[in-house]
């Protein structure tokens, strides 16, 4: 079967035809197009079936990468499907959004002086082959068991966990304060990297296997935490990061100054067909406008690159690091600079100007001086370099923190860090309390889809255990 393999040495590495910028620019589709069967099984063939896969040890979840592409390289697609989704709850949302570039793909061992794999896209066309084909099904448990889990949070953690313990056979009730399943998938990812259609089809998916959704639920209000514990054998906290990281500089608190999950959210909801007030008043809306992101994550070019689609007069991203320390992923600051979005590198905000509303943004040229404790080199401020930049919506991606659960949640035993993130046992996934686990952002702090689908695989896995030992425990009582 080997034959075909190891391809790279004459066959360059070619990704999905992406879309023209100008193209793209007017609407919210992907930007790629979907692999060929022929170009499928061409670019899987370049895999050098190597001994140590690096592209595996390098994945959170670690995927069997070379199976499935020596099996697609074979034409045995079901087979690569099922190899793929053995390890993965969502193959198909992380063959769109995973950053491969910095993943399995940035570690590929041919990647020096033939180029990686193009391994995500080949993910993406196994999984969609698997959909048309009726491949993938509901979980349909051997047996049911009578014990049930409730899930706060419709994220990634919270629906690969419930999708593990379902197949097991437990019944599952996910609770979310949101009108719509997927978390962050649906409203704060743009559809041009995920079209939200993707992320209803698992979710209803999920429901179809037998999950119970209890959406536009709000923990602390509609129901208590205690009730949860109540009507639950185990309960997974879930809830990821949604609070903004703000800014302390002069003008930080002018109109038109924004978070951008909101600014995110309300074009995600505009998209999918919902009444938006504050984008249709302009508030949240990019149109006409000069726009100055802040920020060098995957967020900011999230915002950048929606801010482009909104038609906006301009699109400026600020960022204090330059190019190759940006911790965003490098295709998609390729995919702002293609569609005409203009990167202000080594440059840091130092207020902002208007009089009610926001008019400009006052910035400071940096310079990255020596390293610190990370390793990574401090900006430091050159004196007398300010400049202005117009600006009539300024979109602050800084980051995420948690929120202040325990008081969320009316339940001061549940103990958090001090960065805010619940405390667990790591080698439980438990917290203090006995029967509650957490898992996903809302324990490790903002970080990578895939990371959340892992993080919700463990904490199945660890709530599977600890129900049966508390079964055990009570038979043994009992006898």
């Amino acid at each position: 079967m080997a034959s075909k393999m190891l391809q790279f040495v004459k066959t360059e590495k070619q990704m999905p035809t992406k879309r023209t910028a100008d193209e793209r620019a007017r609407d919210f589709d992907e930007i790629y197009k979907d692999f060929s069967k022929q170009s499928a099984e061409e670019q899987a063939s370049r895999c050098s079936q190597c001994g140590v896969p690096f592209c595996q040890v390098n994945c959170p979840l670690h995927n069997n990468i070379p199976d499935w592409l020596m099996l697609t390289a074979e034409d045995i697609l079901q087979e690569a499907y099922e190899v793929s989704s053995a390890t993965n709850n969502f193959p198909e949302i992380c063959g769109r959004i995973c950053p491969q570039d910095r993943l399995c793909e940035g570690n590929c061992v041919i990647e020096k002086g033939f180029e990686s794999v193009t391994i995500g896209a080949v993910e993406k066309y196994i999984t969609e082959t698997a959909f048309e084909n009726g491949w993938v099904k509901p979980a349909a448990p051997i047996a049911e068991r009578a014990e049930s889990i409730g899930i706060i949070g419709a994220g990634p953690a919270g629906m690969s966990a419930a999708d593990m313990l379902r197949r097991q056979g437990y019944q599952v009730t996910i609770y979310d304060r949101y009108d719509r399943a997927g978390g962050l998938l649906i409203y704060g990812i743009p559809g041009f990297k995920l079209e939200k259609d993707i992320v209803e089809r698992r979710a209803k998916l999920l429901a179809d296997g037998g999950v119970t959704f209890k959406l536009n639920c709000n923990i602390g209000t509609d129901i208590s935490f205690s009730e949860i514990r109540a009507q639950h054998n185990a309960v997974l906290i879930a809830t990821g990061v949604y609070k903004a990281r703000d800014i302390t500089l002069p003008g930080a608190g002018l109109d038109g100054v924004v978070p951008a999950l909101s600014y995110l959210t309300a074009s995600n909801r505009k998209s999918l067909g919902d009444d938006v007030p504050e984008f249709d008043s302009g508030d949240m809306n990019a149109k006409d406008k000069n726009i100055v992101v802040i920020g060098g994550g995957d967020t900011a070019m999230d915002c950048v690159r929606t801010a482009i689609r909104q038609e906006a007069k301009s699109v400026t991203c600020l960022y204090r690091r330059d190019k190759a320390n940006m911790p965003g992923s490098q295709r998609e600051v390729q995919n702002a600079e293609e569609e005409g979005v203009d990167f202000q590198w080594l440059s840091a905000p130092q207020a902002f100007v208007g009089d009610d509303h926001v008019d400009g943004v006052l910035a400071q040229r940096i310079h990255l001086g020596r390293a610190d404790e990370t390793g990574r080199q401090v900006p430091q401020v050159i004196e007398d370099s300010t400049f202005k930049l117009e600006a009539d919506l300024v979109i602050k991606a800084l980051g995420f923190d948690p929120e202040d659960l325990p008081a969320m949640f009316d339940e001061p035993k549940l103990r958090v860090s001090k960065w805010g993130t619940v405390s667990i046992d790591w080698k439980t996934m438990m917290t203090d309390m006995p029967g509650v686990f957490a898992a996903g952002d809302i324990v490790r702090g903002a970080s990578l889809v895939v990371w959340g689908v892992r993080d919700g695989r463990d904490a199945a896995e660890r709530i599977h255990s600890y129900v049966q030992a508390e079964l055990a425990g009570e038979t043994k009582a009992v006898g």
